[in-house]
């Protein structure tokens, strides 16, 4: 059988087909041929197979550069674990074609593979891996499998629910990845409660605004006050008290600095006045 898809796929190349269902074919191997990814495949369904970490290894070919075209993965009860979920993620760091990537029923997928996921839709580690998350897959989700016995089923669901946001926020965004991303700051990394969620989750332990430079607070601020009121601008005050207390020392300093050279200034115009004066004396 995994012969026959390995075949199958490469006979795809200049197809105009764009569905592909292989569900339950007992797929194993999978040999994806860099020469021959079909140019117009946009839904590949392989659930209900044995693919593995090296499957996955070989999917990640479909999904990788700007010439990528699958928009959907069905990998439903298959044999992926961490390694396998660390692979995709990995190649659908860059990727802005794939929506929907179906993962559920694969039980030997842990917590942290599950984290991984999570990452790859909003890095929570700093706005700036938050901005250059994933802002294209509007639907990845890890089904309820009542077999899997290493995760507690509650954590399984808040990190899917998180996920959800995510993917939710990428939908509502679908053409526009910076706005995506800008929503994303907005709506997990300025609301205290969430963040501390996604945090938690990420094992991340270090401020948001520990990375914010002071001259940017206000701005910030203001975002805070804006989209989640006076009870969230108060715990970001609270927080972020030792970056306004860093602008006013700079502000302090700045002052300081400019009556320096004002100063400095002044005395320098009095002794080019007196050398004038004295040159004017000579003639």
């Amino acid at each position: 059988q995994s012969e026959g898809f390995n075949m199958l796929f490469r006979a795809l190349r200049s197809s105009p087909i764009e569905t592909l269902n292989c569900k339950g074919c007992d797929i194993e191997l999978i040999e994806i041929d860099n020469n021959y990814i079909p140019n117009n495949l946009k839904c590949l369904y392989l659930m209900s197979n044995n693919i593995n970490a090296d499957g996955c290894r070989e999917l990640a070919k479909l999904l990788r550069g700007k010439d990528a075209t699958l928009t959907q993965l069905w990998l439903n009860n298959n044999k992926i674990n961490d390694e396998g979920v660390g692979i995709l993620v990995d190649a659908l760091q860059n990727n802005t074609s794939l929506k929907m990537l179906e993962l559920g029923r694969n039980s030997a997928i842990s917590k942290q593979g599950q984290i991984l996921l999570l990452k790859l839709m909003n890095d929570i580690s700093s706005i700036k891996a938050t901005l250059q998350s994933n802002h294209t897959l509007e639907c990845l989700r890890l089904d309820e499998d009542e077999e899997i016995q290493h995760i507690d089923n509650a954590l399984k669901m808040l990190i899917q629910r998180h996920i959800d946001m995510a993917t939710m926020i990428n939908s509502k965004h679908e053409s526009n990845p910076e706005a995506a991303g800008r929503e994303k700051v907005i709506e997990t990394q300025l609301n205290s409660g969430r963040r501390a969620e996604w945090a938690d989750l990420q094992g991340v332990n270090h401020s948001l605004y520990s990375e914010i430079d002071p001259l940017h607070l206000p701005e910030v601020l203001s975002l805070v006050d804006q989209h989640h009121g006076k009870g969230e601008l108060y715990v970001a005050l609270r927080s972020s008290i030792a970056g306004v207390i860093s602008i006013v020392n700079r502000k302090k300093i700045i002052e300081d600095q400019m009556a320096y050279y004002a100063a400095k200034l002044e005395e320098l115009s009095a002794q080019l006045a007196a050398i004038e004066a004295t040159e004017g004396e000579a003639v």
